[in-house]
């Protein structure tokens, strides 16, 4: 038998979350169901949801992480059940910028979605948290002003996360979108910027995307989304 394609699975839309839809409409259980690497967030925003070797953990706004319950709710998650295509060798001191470059090197296509996990020595993390909402619940933009950011030096670790094309802009975010945990599961959150000493890159391209809609939630039935500013919001709030 050939390998099985793979698949990228996502609960909700990063433009539902730029809206404010922070209300958890999905459990971590049923999207571990989908795949054992990804990055999403949590119910009210509180915090940043990272999923590695089938685990979910939740990096919170304190700088403290913790292993999530299969009940607990999210509004926005991507997963899939990552099988590497091909691994590289980090073998010289890099930049975020250039990580990112030797990453879109290795991809067949800036027109494909990519599944990336990042194992290596970090000089520096840095990172930010969302911080927890009440309703009504504001813009993500707007709480994107007020996140707090942490910086941890000399630290093993893995970034995983995905490469979405252009194209799907709003769906998820364009670019990269990648999280970070470190090898002792006390430290993690959405990247704003590293340095990487050494490490391996393993790349896996996604086949298909399964959109999964909240729709049994009143909410997003009867939001009417503005998209005008999407773009420029996703990228000011996204890093």
């Amino acid at each position: 038998m050939g390998k099985t394609p793979a698949m990228l699975y996502q609960h909700g839309t990063l433009g539902a979350l730029m809206a404010g839809l922070f209300e958890g409409t999905s459990s971590i259980g049923s999207v571990l169901e989908h795949g054992d690497l990804g990055i999403g967030t949590l119910n009210a925003l509180d915090g940043e949801l990272i999923i590695l070797d089938g685990t979910a953990y939740q990096a919170q706004s304190d700088n403290t992480l913790r292993k999530m319950e299969a009940q607990e709710k999210l509004p926005y998650a991507a997963v899939t059940k990552f099988v590497s295509d091909r691994t590289l060798k980090v073998e010289h001191k890099m930049d975020s910028d250039e990580l990112k470059q030797f990453m879109i090197d290795s991809m067949k296509s800036k027109n494909a979605f990519h599944a990336f996990c990042v194992k290596g020595y970090f000089e520096k993390m840095h990172i930010r948290i969302m911080p927890k909402q009440e309703k009504p619940y504001p813009r993500l933009v707007k709480v994107s002003d007020i996140q707090p950011e942490y910086t941890k030096e000399n630290v093993s670790g893995t970034i995983m996360g995905f490469y979405t094309p252009e194209l799907f802009q709003g769906v998820a975010c364009a670019g990269f979108h990648l999280h970070f945990i470190d090898d002792a599961h006390t430290f993690g959150g959405h990247i704003l910027d590293y340095t990487i000493n050494s490490g391996t890159v393993e790349v896996q391209t996604i086949e298909s995307l399964v959109q999964h809609f909240q729709v049994e939630d009143s909410t997003f039935l009867q939001t009417e989304f503005d998209d005008t500013d999407l773009h420029a919001e996703i990228e000011s709030a996204e890093g």
